[in-house]
C-alpha cells in the first residue's frame, strides 16, 4: 500500500536518494529542506529517475517551519505514515576547541531537530494507531570516535530517544521507531565537515594537531576501503525498514558497520530483546 512519507534534509546525498527510491516504490513523498534555493540536485535526480516529488521548505531548527510543513501534508493527504529524520550535520573538533555555539548547533541540528519533527507528527500517528519514525543515526551513535565526541553525543542521544519512544509508544499505539546506523557515506557530507573545520578556524596549532592530522589522513585513506557506501546503498536499507511489517529498532547498513559495532550489538542486533526487557521491567 502506498504511504505518505515525510523526509527531512533532501538537498544532498542520502536525503535525495531516499526520496528517489521512495517515489520509485510508489509512495507519496514530501521531500523537504531548509532552503529551497538548494533544490536543484533533488529536482535533477527526480527528473532523471522519472518520478514526482512534493518539495516543501522545512528547517529542523524552526518549530514554526516544521508545523507548517506537517499541516500542509495533513491537509493534502490526511495522514503521515512515515517520518524520516535525515537532516543532520557532522562536526570534527575536540571539546577543548569547540565553542559553546558550535556545541549547541551540533546538538540542535542532529538531536533536537529530530525531537521537533517527531513531536510534530507523533500525535497524528497516535490517533491513527499507525506510523513509523525512522531516525538516521550513525555507527557514531553506538561507538564514540576521535574528534567526533560532540557529534557522537548527539547521535547517542538520538539512539536513546528512539529506544525510549519504542518502549511505550510502539506497544501502546502501534507506532514504530527505527535508528539507521550507516558507517561512512560517499557523498559531500564528509566534505562539508572538513569545510566547517576550515570555516571555524581550521586545524589549530596545539597539542591536538598531530592527532587530528593522523585522523584526517586516515579518513582520506579509508575513502577507498569498505567503510564507505553509496547513498543509494544506505537508502536501500532505509526502504527495507519502511516496507517491513515489523521493523527493527536499529539497523546497521553494511557488514563493516556490523563488525565495527559488534561488541555493542551482537547480543541484540535489532534492539528487540532490549525493548522487550524494558517493557517487561516497567510496563507489566
Amino acid at each position: 500500500m502506498p504511504k505518505t512519507i515525510l523526509i527531512t534534509g533532501t538537498s544532498t546525498g542520502l536525503g535525495i536518494r531516499i526520496a528517489i527510491q521512495a517515489a520509485q516504490a510508489g509512495h507519496s513523498v514530501y521531500a523537504t529542506m531548509r532552503n529551497l534555493d538548494k533544490r536543484a540536485a533533488l529536482d535533477a535526480a527526480a527528473q532523471e529517475a522519472g518520478v514526482t516529488l512534493n518539495v516543501l521548505p522545512l528547517d529542523v531548527q524552526d518549530s514554526a517551519s516544521i508545523t507548517a510543513a506537517v499541516d500542509h501534508i495533513m491537509q493534502a493527504e490526511g495522514r503521515i505514515d512515515t517520518l524520516i529524520n535525515n537532516a543532520g550535520a557532522g562536526f570534527v573538533r575536540s571539546t577543548e576547541q569547540a565553542s559553546e555555539a558550535d556545541i549547541n548547533w551540533v546538538m540542535d541540528v542532529n538531536f533536537t531537530g529530530v525531537v521537533r519533527c517527531t513531536k510534530a507528527v507523533i500525535g497524528h500517528m497516535r490517533t491513527a494507531r499507525s506510523g513509523h519514525v525512522i531516525n538516521i543515526s550513525s555507527v557514531g551513535g553506538l561507538v564514540g570516535q576521535p574528534f567526533n565526541e560532540i557529534y557522537c553525543a548527539a547521535k547517542f542521544a538520538v539512539e536513546g530517544y528512539t529506544e525510549a519512544m519504542a518502549s511505550y509508544i510502539t506497544p501502546s499505539f502501534g507506532v514504530n521507531f527505527t535508528c539507521i546506523e550507516p558507517g561512512g557515506i560517499a557523498s559531500d557530507f564528509a566534505a562539508n565537515v572538513l569545510k566547517h573545520v576550515a570555516d571555524t578556524g581550521g586545524m589549530l596549532e596545539d597539542e591536538y594537531l598531530p592527532i587530528l592530522q593522523k585522523y584526517i589522513g586516515g579518513a582520506e585513506t579509508r575513502q577507498g576501503g569498505d567503510i564507505y557506501q553509496t547513498a543509494d546503498q544506505v537508502a536501500e536499507v532505509v526502504m527495507r525498514c519502511v516496507e517491513a511489517a515489523d521493523p527493527p529498532i536499529r539497523a546497521r547498513t553494511s557488514q563493516w558497520g556490523e563488525d565495527f559495532c559488534a561488541l555493542k550489538t551482537d547480543l541484540d542486533p535489532d534492539g528487540k530483546k532490549q525493548q522487550a526487557k524494558v517493557i517487561e521491567q516497567f510496563l507489566t
